[in-house]
């Protein structure tokens, strides 16, 4: 859907200014929130009694999400379409980030896509489009919300990133490689803000049951099924760990051993188990 459609209410209250909340309530922006991780913090914070805006590329996805957490919880939800892979789509959501007249207490950048080819095998196009929408729309989104925050001294931003960005584990991909990015530069990001009351939180998740495989055409049926997760129980664990202050959250004892090896091991352990692993799983994305 083109990127340049306005905010749209979708509260009982919508001839309010587009964000403003309901007195007293925190607001929220999630984008991907669609679907997958998205779509589960969306469930969460308004059951959490955030009023919320939800930004994704489909309009109608968008209605019907919004519509559904209305009837659910009664809180406050605008939509606001918008492609965050294009420089029109991110000036939208920067745009309602800087506005001081209804502040955004809680960010959480969320969407995000893979490609289901090796580097090699794939397009500058393609490749611009990943590195568009998992790295520079979440520096510009977390650059447009920071300010606010730290002048308020009040504020959180979650950025969801991956168990693959701690280590070499998928040959050939830039995933990974934009995944570590994410990591790294919130971990950076939230040392700076802390002083300031602001908290900024990597979200590193696993395998998790969302649409985000089937979406980029990989096929993940030869995934053991213990290795999956629950999207709404990442959620939960990164809310936990960034109530705790921390800067990166890790869901799921499985995965946090892992991190520990993809931290500590020697390079040509964690090669070879990589190689034996894009095999078995199906060339899957964490």
């Amino acid at each position: 859907m083109a990127a340049d459609v306005p905010p749209q209410g979708s509260g009982s209250d919508a001839g309010r200014p587009s964000g403003a909340g309901r007195d007293g309530a925190r607001r929220a922006l999630v984008t991907g929130a669609t679907a997958g991780i998205g779509a589960a913090f969306a469930r969460r914070l308004a059951a959490d009694g955030y009023d919320l805006l939800l930004v994704a590329r489909d309009g109608e996805r968008l209605a019907e999400a919004a519509a559904e957490l209305i009837a659910r919880h009664g809180n406050r939800v605008d939509v606001l379409p918008a492609d965050l892979a294009t420089d029109e789509g991110c000036g939208l959501v920067e745009a309602r980030l800087a506005d001081a007249s209804a502040p955004v207490d809680m960010l959480v950048n969320s969407a995000g896509i893979s490609l289901n080819r090796s580097f090699v095998r794939s397009t500058v196009a393609d490749e611009s489009r990943l590195l568009r929408l998992n790295v520079h729309a979440v520096l510009r989104l977390t650059l447009a919300a920071l300010p606010g925050m730290t002048e308020r001294r009040h504020g959180a931003v979650i950025n969801v990133s991956s168990v693959a960005g701690f280590g070499p584990v998928m040959p050939g991909s830039t995933y990974p490689a934009s995944k570590a990015w994410v990591t790294n530069f919130s971990e950076s990001v939230a040392q700076s803000v802390r002083p300031m009351g602001v908290r900024v939180l990597a979200l590193c998740p696993g395998y998790t049951r969302t649409e985000f495989h089937d979406r980029a055409g990989i096929n993940m049926t030869k995934t053991p099924e213990w290795l999956w997760l629950r999207a709404d129980d990442v959620v939960r664990d990164a809310l936990r760990d960034l109530d705790r202050d921390r800067m990166v959250s890790v869901p799921d004892w499985k995965y946090k051993v892992a991190v520990f090896g993809l931290r500590h091991a020697p390079g040509r352990v964690w090669r070879a188990v990589a190689k034996d692993a894009r095999g078995r799983t199906g060339r899957g994305e964490l």
